[in-house]
């Protein structure tokens, strides 16, 4: 199978395109031809060389964690058939779906919502997991709350802007003025623009804030919340950054895989509650190239390759 892969940490130069081994499917799992897969930052992090738990881990290495495509081969105990159009995330700590085949425990594979591409498939795998997971399952946003959510034009917090708001909270998001229009189109109420203005001076009172960005903006989150609230991270490692005063919780979403769990993003997607982001599209041999746009942050929605 062609794959974009590397044998050695680095920056975007290290990757390579090229063939690498078949995966055969084990009991439980299945083969899925990826038709598609997103890029995360998480990816280039890896390539970078940046997550310890991958201090001891032999090349090549593949990056990606999420997919879209159709099971080609199923494993002893697998309960998808040959030919499912599925979606989904690789399991956690595992990476590897720049590549035309996966093989995946197929428990955490759901199937694939009906008018959905292959590449909005891929481009919501990974984001929706993680919005869901942090505004439903570790922020518990309620109908009514107001909500602050970092980075808007990014793919995780375009999916939670949309999701907060059909959760009935009221959005908040930063943004650059370039992307103001675009944030607004998912339902954002009150944008920032984080060339021109600081959030902590402009906003207050908040019930939650869902932090994307990291760095000196996720030190700072925590100023915008009202006594008692409550704020996820998901951009600043494995824990939350310590809060600076006593009356607020600082929460790092564990973002579980789970078949129930995709199926919940593809609900939402069937119900019209959220749409996918803007992609952008590249072919595999074009990795470096994704990789160095997604390090720079200026760009908007994801960045997918199409393998199919």
């Amino acid at each position: 199978m062609k794959a974009a892969y590397f044998e050695k940490f680095g920056g975007p130069d290290v990757l390579k395109y090229s063939d690498l081994p078949d995966p055969v499917a084990a009991p439980g799992e299945v083969v899925v031809d990826v038709a598609a897969a997103s890029v995360n930052a998480a990816d280039w992090k890896f390539r970078g060389g940046e997550y310890a738990r991958h201090a001891q881990v032999k090349f090549p290495q593949i990056p990606g964690r999420d997919f879209a495509g159709i099971v080609s081969a199923v494993g002893g105990g697998a309960d998808l058939e040959v030919g499912d159009a599925v979606f989904g995330v690789l399991a956690a700590g595992k990476e590897g779906t720049y590549c035309e085949k996966i093989a995946i425990n197929a428990a955490i594979v759901a199937k694939k919502p009906q008018g959905l591409s292959d590449a909005n498939a891929a481009a919501l795998a990974l984001t929706g997991l993680t919005a869901v997971n942090s505004i439903e399952d570790t922020l518990k946003l309620q109908r009514g709350e107001t909500i602050l959510i970092q980075g808007g034009a990014g793919g995780v917090a375009g999916f939670a802007i949309q999701f907060a708001k059909h959760l009935g909270a009221r959005v908040i998001t930063t943004t650059s003025a370039t992307n103001r229009d675009y944030v607004r189109g998912l339902g954002a109420d009150e944008v920032i623009d984080y060339n021109a203005q600081d959030f902590t001076k402009v906003v207050k009172n908040c019930d939650a804030v869902f932090e994307t960005v990291g760095g000196d903006v996720a030190k700072k989150s925590y100023a915008v919340l009202r006594p008692g609230g409550r704020a996820a991270f998901i951009a600043s490692g494995a824990e939350a950054p310590k809060p600076d005063r006593g009356d607020v919780t600082g929460l790092r979403p564990p973002v579980p895989r789970s078949r129930k769990a995709m199926e919940r993003v593809a609900e939402l997607y069937a119900l019209g509650a959220v749409r996918p982001p803007e992609i952008k599209i590249y072919r595999l041999a074009q990795a470096a190239e994704a990789h160095r746009l997604s390090e720079s942050r200026h760009f908007r929605g994801k960045l997918v390759f199409q393998m199919r």
